[in-house]
C-alpha cells in the first residue's frame, strides 16, 4: 500500500500546548445493488485515516473495499486496497459493547487530507453474492494539540500542521499504588536460573458446548497511572516477580490516548501464556514523527466504529523500534485485550504499524518486540522459545473448546484465520524468539593481537571483542572463559574486555548470559601467549660473491639464520639500508662499499610482539694485484676498464700471483675476454679450482672465484696460468678480502 504525503497551505501555524481532540466523521454507503457499493469524490472533513465498517461483526466479507484520498495540500491519490482481515476483536461477552461492535476493515493511515472516494464490490460479482449490510465510511481524525496561528491576524487557509509527535516516551515502572493482589501467583526463581525450553502446557477450563464462547473470567481493576481515565476501586491482579526489565515503552499520556472514549475499566486475566505478533497493515511509508497520531486513530477506529471497548493491542511498535502502551490497565498487568479472536485472555499482543508481506521489520523492530515479549511472559516465568497448549475461546479457526499448541510468541495467523503479521514478519518469529528467549547472534569479532591463520599471539595482555543480535536489556551479563575457567566478568553493555594470559597455548570464548538464565557461548578461538624473545643462532654475516667490481661496491651475500620458540612473524635488514625479508629467507644478495667499514642489523620479530636484534661489522677491501709475489713472465695492461687504470696479463704456462692476507672470505677479480684461458687456484697450498675465464662478451674487474671460512684468519691464494691452447692470456684485477 501506498500511504499519501502530507500537503501543505501558505500560512505557518506554530504549536501551543492543549488537549487533543479526536474526531470520527462517517458516511452511510448509498443503496447498493447487492453487489458493488459507491461513494463518489466528495469534499469531507479533515480525517487521516480511513476505514469501511458494516453492521454484523461475524460476517466473513470475502470481496474488496478500495479509497483514493485527497491531500489537504491537493491532488488525489491512486486506488488503495483495504484491507480485510476479519479479526473480529473481543470475544461475545467480553466486553460490554451494547450492541456497537461492526464488522470491519483494517484502518488505513493516508495523511491529512479533505476528500474520498470509495468503492466496494463482492469477491465474484455473482448475484448470489452480496455487500454486508449497513456498510459505512469511517474518516478518522486523530487530533492535533490546540493551536493558534503565527503574525497577524489575517484569513485563508493555515497550514497543515503535523500531527502531535512521539512524547514522553519512558520505562513504565509497575505502579507502586496499586492495591494488593487478591490471587496468590507462585514466587518467581531468581533471574539467574534458567527457564526450561519448553514449559507444561497451560490448560484452560473446557468451555461449554455452546456455539458462542462465555465471556472469559476476567478481574475489573482500576485505571493504572499509565491512564487518564478513573475506574471503581477494584483489586488488581498480583504482579509477579519479573527477570526482564522494563522496556522503554510511550505510555498512553504520551502519545495522547483520547480516555474520555473508554467506557469501562481494564479487565485483567491472571498471567500471560502467549503472545502473538500482529501487523496493522496500511502501508509503511509513514513518518515515525506520526507514529503517535497513527496509534491514537487506532484508537479511535477500535472504539467507535468497531464497537470497542478501548485499542485492542496491548502494545504497538512503529518502524523505528519506538513502543507504544495499547489497551490501558498497566503494562506490568495482564490486561485483557481484543487482539486475537478466541486466544484473548490471558494472552499479550503487539501490533507493528504497517504492512510486512513482502519486506520485513529491522533489527530495531525486532529487538523491541523480543524485549516487550520477554517481559510479559517472563514476568510468569514462561518461555519465549517455548511452546504452550491454548484452548479456543470461540468457533474460528479452531472449534470451540480446541486445544491448540503453538508458540508462546506466535503470529496472529497462528490462532486465526489471517495472513497477518504478513509473510516476511512471520517469516521473522523465529529470529525474535531466539533473542527474546536466548543469547542470539553471540560472536567474537577480533582480539587486538597479532593473528596469523586462525589464531592470535600475545604477550600476555589484549582486548577480546564480540558481537550479540539480543538486545542488551535482556541480556544479564557476559563471561570470558580461558580453557574454561571464568577470568573476567562484564556487564550486559560491554562488547569487549581486557584479558590476561600465560605463556602457552590457550583457548579464549565469550559465554553471554541471559537474564532468564540460557547462556550462549562463541566457538573457542586459539590464543598463544608468548613471551620469549626470537634468536639469531647465526648471526648476521656478508661473504664475498661472484660479479662486477668497483671501487664504490663488492658483490657480498648477507647470510643469517633467526628462531622462534613459536612463530616468526618478520625478519627484517634495519642496517646500511632498510628491508624486509620472508621469514624463510636466509641471505640476500648485496654489494659493500670497500675499504668502509660497515654495520650490518637485523631484527626479528615473533607473532606476539617479542624482538631481537642482531649486528655485525665487516670491511671489504681490495687488495691490488701488484702486491702479489709473481713467478714466470707477467705485463702490465693499461685502462680504465681496469681497477687502479691496469692489471697484470700473463700468456706464460705456470706464471703465478700469490696473495697472503688476514681475512673471512676473499674473491680472485679478473678479464673475462673470448680469448681468455684458464688458472688453477690454491688456497694455503692446495689447489681447490680450475677457472675458466673465456666469455663470448667481454667484462673486466670480474669476481669470478670466492672461498669464505666461519672466522677470520691469515690465509694465502695463488693463482697460477693454465697456458691454455689457443687462448693462454690471463688478465687480473686482484683480489677483494672481507676483514
Amino acid at each position: 500500500m501506498v500511504a499519501v504525503g502530507f500537503g501543505g497551505d501558505t500560512a505557518e501555524w506554530a504549536t501551543a500546548d492543549g488537549p487533543v481532540k479526536t474526531a470520527l466523521h462517517n458516511v452511510d454507503f448509498p443503496a447498493a445493488n447487492g453487489r458493488e457499493a459507491t461513494i463518489p469524490q466528495r469534499d469531507t472533513e479533515r480525517f487521516a485515516m480511513v476505514g469501511v465498517t458494516w453492521a454484523n461483526p461475524k460476517i466473513n466479507f470475502k470481496g474488496s473495499v478500495a479509497v483514493r484520498t485527497r491531500a489537504v495540500a491537493g491532488g488525489w491519490s491512486d486506488w488503495q486496497e483495504l484491507d480485510i482481515d476479519n479479526h473480529f476483536g473481543p470475544e461475545p461477552g467480553a466486553e460490554s459493547v451494547d450492541g456497537k461492535a461492526r464488522g470491519g476493515t483494517d484502518p488505513l493511515w493516508v495523511g491529512q487530507s479533505n476528500g474520498v472516494e470509495v468503492r466496494a464490490l463482492t469477491a465474484s460479482g455473482r448475484s448470489t453474492d452480496r455487500l454486508p449490510a449497513g456498510l459505512r465510511l469511517e474518516l478518522v481524525d486523530p487530533g492535533q494539540p490546540a493551536r493558534r496561528k503565527a503574525g497577524a491576524a489575517g484569513t485563508g487557509r493555515g497550514e497543515a500542521g503535523r500531527f502531535q509527535p512521539v512524547a514522553d516516551v519512558r520505562a513504565l515502572e509497575p505502579t507502586p499504588t496499586d492495591p494488593a493482589p487478591t490471587d496468590p501467583t507462585p514466587t518467581d526463581p531468581t533471574p539467574s536460573e534458567p527457564i526450561p525450553t519448553e514449559t507444561a502446557p497451560t490448560t484452560t477450563p473446557s468451555a461449554p458446548p455452546e456455539t458462542t464462547a462465555p465471556a472469559p473470567t476476567t478481574t475489573s481493576a482500576p485505571a493504572p497511572s499509565t491512564s487518564s481515565t478513573s475506574a471503581p476501586a477494584s483489586p488488581s491482579p498480583t504482579v509477579a516477580v519479573n527477570p526482564i526489565p522494563v522496556p522503554k515503552v510511550t505510555s498512553r499520556a504520551g502519545w495522547t490516548a483520547d480516555e474520555s472514549i473508554v467506557s469501562d475499566p481494564p479487565t485483567y486475566g491472571t498471567t500471560v501464556n502467549a503472545f502473538f505478533v500482529h501487523h496493522t497493515a496500511g502501508g509503511n511509508t509513514y513518518s515515525c514523527a506520526d507514529s503517535a497520531a497513527i496509534v491514537r486513530g487506532i484508537q479511535v477506529y477500535h472504539v467507535k466504529s468497531n464497537g470497542w471497548n478501548d485499542i485492542g493491542y496491548n502494545f504497538l511498535v512503529d518502524k523505528c523500534g519506538t513502543v507504544f502502551e495499547g489497551r490501558k490497565g498497566g503494562i506490568d498487568k495482564p490486561v485483557t485485550g481484543a487482539h486475537t479472536y478466541g486466544f484473548n485472555t490471558n494472552n499479550a499482543a503487539i501490533a507493528v504499524l504497517g504492512t510486512y508481506i513482502t519486506s520485513g521489520v529491522p533489527a530495531v523492530v525486532q529487538d523491541a518486540i523480543a524485549h516487550v515479549a520477554a517481559y510479559k511472559l517472563g514476568q510468569y516465568r514462561n518461555d519465549p522459545a517455548g511452546k504452550v497448549t491454548l484452548v479456543s475461546g470461540v468457533n474460528g479457526k479452531y472449534a470451540l473448546g480446541e486445544s491448540v499448541t503453538m508458540n508462546r510468541i506466535s503470529g496472529h495467523r497462528d490462532a486465526v484465520a489471517t495472513e497477518c503479521p504478513g509473510n516476511s514478519l512471520y517469516g521473522q518469529l523465529a529470529i525474535i524468539r531466539n533473542k527474546a528467549a536466548t543469547v542470539s547472534g553471540l560472536a567474537l569479532t577480533g582480539l587486538s593481537a597479532s593473528k596469523s591463520g586462525s589464531t592470535y599471539y600475545t604477550r600476555g595482555s589484549f582486548t577480546a571483542s564480540w558481537s550479540v543480535s539480543t538486545p542488551t536489556a535482556l541480556i544479564s551479563r557476559f563471561e570470558v572463559l580461558v580453557d574454561g575457567k571464568v577470568v573476567a566478568t562484564t556487564a550486559a553493555t560491554a562488547r569487549s574486555v581486557g584479558v590476561t594470559v600465560a605463556p602457552g597455548t590457550h583457548t579464549l570464548q565469550v559465554r553471554g548470559v541471559h537474564r532468564l538464565g540460557r547462556t550462549a557461548t562463541t566457538a573457542g578461538q586459539t590464543v598463544i601467549g608468548d613471551t620469549t624473545l626470537p634468536t639469531f643462532p647465526r648471526a648476521p654475516e656478508i661473504s664475498l660473491r661472484t660479479g662486477t667490481v668497483n671501487t664504490t661496491g663488492v658483490p657480498v651475500t648477507l647470510s643469517w639464520q633467526p628462531a622462534d620458540n613459536v612463530a616468526l612473524r618478520t625478519v627484517s635488514l634495519t642496517a646500511p639500508t632498510p628491508l624486509t625479508f620472508a621469514t624463510t629467507t636466509r641471505s640476500w644478495s648485496m654489494t659493500a662499499k670497500p675499504g668502509v667499514a660497515t654495520s650490518w642489523s637485523m631484527r626479528a620479530v615473533d607473532w606476539a610482539g617479542n624482538a631481537r636484534t642482531a649486528s655485525t661489522s665487516r670491511t671489504p677491501v681490495l687488495v691490488a694485484d701488484t702486491s702479489a709475489a709473481r713467478t714466470g713472465t707477467w705485463s702490465t695492461t693499461s685502462s680504465s676498464s681496469y681497477l687502479g687504470g691496469s692489471a697484470l696479463t700473463s700468456t706464460a704456462k705456470n706464471a703465478s700471483l700469490k696473495w697472503t692476507f688476514t681475512g673471512r672470505s676473499v674473491s680472485f677479480i679478473a678479464s673475462r675476454t673470448s680469448t681468455s684461458g684458464q688458472v688453477y687456484i690454491y688456497v694455503d697450498g692446495v689447489k681447490v679450482s680450475t677457472v675458466d675465464l673465456r666469455s663470448s662478451t667481454t667484462a673486466h674487474r670480474q669476481a669470478v672465484w670466492t672461498r669464505s671460512w666461519s672466522t677470520s684468519g691469515t690465509h694465502s691464494v695463488s693463482v697460477v696460468v693454465v697456458g691454455t691452447s689457443g687462448r693462454p692470456r690471463v688478465t687480473t684485477d686482484g683480489i677483494a678480502v672481507v676483514r
